[in-house]
């Protein structure tokens, strides 16, 4: 079930994203007065077409990785006399240039009209960005950054919101020198200015983790037990739900993750259990079983464990009239554009490393994701795979809309065409560069399988 979701999804968020980047294209060629013969979703032979009145055939092909609108062109087919004037190469540079940069172009508007919706519609929400732990010796913890303590700002921009803390920082991966934080303690007035200290901050690493690189871990609300199993070593050792974890051993955990990995690693052990009920602290011992999961032997106590809910002031919740949320819609796709034109230079510089590129199968198991979530988590995130189609395809790379729009630039500027030779020269350069991209990303999807 839950592969069928990521294909589905995969090919749900390509078959949009290629329709309204093609028909971007198809609309501005027919204003410009271009004869359009065929628009197509997909690539191969299609098995699903039609024809419209003005005679463009209308198809989808089998291979959901892209689409194309082909306009009638004397480079390309003998064109009859009194149709020369629909041809795209009769065209005026500049009408070519608006018809080239119309499928980027409709594709940032889809972004835009689909926070426009989500921001109406739901608003925003989100957490204050308080620090929970900042561990010893890290960067953090050597600029003077406390647990208690609120992030503000970075580097001078207003961070209400964790999202919008880690958008900031990972503008700074890769790079050296002096990230400042600006923090208040938790309902204090009095700010605070912090300089943490960068070098070749998380330069090459694999998905890297803004927080975890300055030695910070965002607060987490109490690790509560919820269902305890019958006749489990929790219920013997007197567990109870809704008991508060205090410490296990006498060590303190912050996250589940750390406390799972605990209690697996201690299986026919003995764990001293200090939790809190009814705010008193009681003193239990707990002797995990032994059980195979995953061909590994872990202990296992038998109980349901979760976080208790987040204090109401840590949660940021804002609502958007109509205009707001258009307003709100402009700003976050271009914001999410800087962001995506940043990563692709850090990634040319090196600052970034290659190992975080996704490929088709990234992208899949992303969507699914997201579908798996909530139709509004999915269309966000077509949202944000818009931005970057968009982004991509305005690359200066002659296989890419950018290439061709940098064609007719050189054409505008000199007076006459680029050569056929020089396009062909290209062209193939193009291809070579987009096909060893696609094989390092395809390559980095196989090793996260």
């Amino acid at each position: 079930m839950e592969l069928l979701q990521t294909v589905f999804g995969f090919l749900l968020a390509l078959f949009i994203l290629v329709s309204v980047h093609e028909f971007g294209h198809f609309y501005v060629a027919r204003l410009c007065g271009v004869k359009v013969l065929r628009f197509c979703i997909g690539m191969g032979k299609p098995f699903c077409s039609f024809k419209d009145k003005h005679g463009t055939d209308f198809g989808i092909a089998p291979f959901p990785l892209g689409g194309y609108v082909k306009m009638l062109d004397e480079r390309e087919v003998d064109v009859a006399p009194e149709e020369r004037h629909l041809t795209y190469n009769s065209k005026s540079v500049w009408q070519r240039i608006a018809i080239l940069a119309a499928g980027p172009v409709a594709n940032f508007l889809l972004a835009i009209v689909i926070f426009w919706g989500v921001f109406f519609s739901n608003g925003t929400t989100g957490i204050a960005p308080n620090i929970g732990v900042v561990h010893s010796g890290s960067v953090a913890d050597q600029a003077g950054l406390k647990a208690g303590q609120e992030i503000l700002q970075v580097d001078g921009v207003d961070t209400a919101t964790r999202q919008a803390v880690m958008e900031q920082l990972f503008l700074r991966l890769g790079e050296s020198g002096v990230v400042t934080l600006t923090v208040a303690e938790m309902g204090r007035d009095e700010q605070q200015q912090l300089n943490l200290n960068l070098n070749n901050w998380l330069d090459g690493v694999k998905d890297p983790d803004p927080m975890e690189g300055l030695g910070v871990e965002f607060y987490r609300p109490e690790i509560v037990f919820g269902e305890v199993s019958a006749d489990s070593p929790a219920e013997k050792a007197g567990l109870q739900a809704d008991d508060q974890l205090v410490s296990v051993d006498g060590k303190k955990f912050t996250d589940l993750e750390s406390w799972i990995n605990y209690v697996q690693a201690h299986g026919g052990g003995e764990l001293a259990f200090i939790v809190l009920r009814e705010k008193n602290e009681k003193a239990l011992t707990v002797n995990p079983k032994i059980t195979e999961v995953d061909g590994k032997q872990v202990g296992q106590i038998g109980v349901r464990v979760g976080y208790a809910p987040l204090p109401a002031e840590l949660l940021r919740k804002r609502e958007f009239n109509m205009l707001q949320a258009f307003s709100q819609g402009v700003v976050k796709t271009l914001s999410t554009t800087e962001f995506v034109l940043i990563s692709m230079q850090k990634l040319i510089v090196g600052e970034i490393s290659t190992k975080n590129l996704s490929g088709p199968i990234g992208i899949a198991k992303v969507a699914g994701d997201h579908a798996r979530a909530g139709v509004v988590y999915f269309i966000e995130f077509l949202a944000v795979l818009s931005i970057y189609l968009g982004v991509l395809n305005l690359l200066p790379i002659p296989i890419l809309d950018g290439g061709h729009i940098l064609y007719c630039l050189i054409e505008a500027v000199k007076g006459s065409p680029v050569s056929e030779r020089i396009q062909m020269m290209g062209f193939s350069a193009g291809l070579a560069l987009l096909a060893g991209v696609m094989v390092v990303a395809f390559y980095n999807d196989l090793l996260r399988l």
